[in-house]
């Protein structure tokens, strides 16, 4: 059974950058495509990005885009997520997770597909 640890949260001022670490344990993230998600309180969760297999496909949500960049370091089974430009809007829990059924698939990843193992998330709080 594999997990993800996300880690990198905090709070920034409007304007700032901050990234954000996903690192998987029990199995080897590299093979799969892997999502960041995040919730606000009070509002349903939703897809910031997702990279897939082998190239890194990469796919961005329309608010992510231009701003966040995800990436992946398959030597330390990690994901990442550097997000500039923050604004208060991006406050809510990052979440990362695998889709386990896009295994060595290069076709672009997609965040409405079914994910797994879930992390704790890590709470970004974008505040002046």
């Amino acid at each position: 059974q594999g997990q993800f640890v996300e880690s990198g949260g905090g709070l920034v001022q409007p304007g700032g950058s901050l990234r954000l670490s996903c690192t998987a344990s029990g199995f080897n993230s590299k093979y799969y495509a892997i999502g960041w998600f995040r919730q606000a309180p009070g509002k349903e969760r939703e897809g910031v990005a997702c990279i897939t297999y082998g190239d890194g496909v990469t796919v961005h949500a329309d608010s992510a885009k231009g701003r966040f960049t995800i990436s992946r370091d398959s030597a330390k089974n990690t994901v990442y997520l550097q997000m500039n430009s923050l604004k208060p809007e991006d406050t809510a829990t990052y979440y990362c997770a695998a889709d386990l059924t896009h295994f060595m698939n290069r076709t672009p990843c997609r965040m409405n597909r079914p994910y797994d193992y879930w992390g704790q998330g890590t709470q970004l709080t974008v505040s002046s």
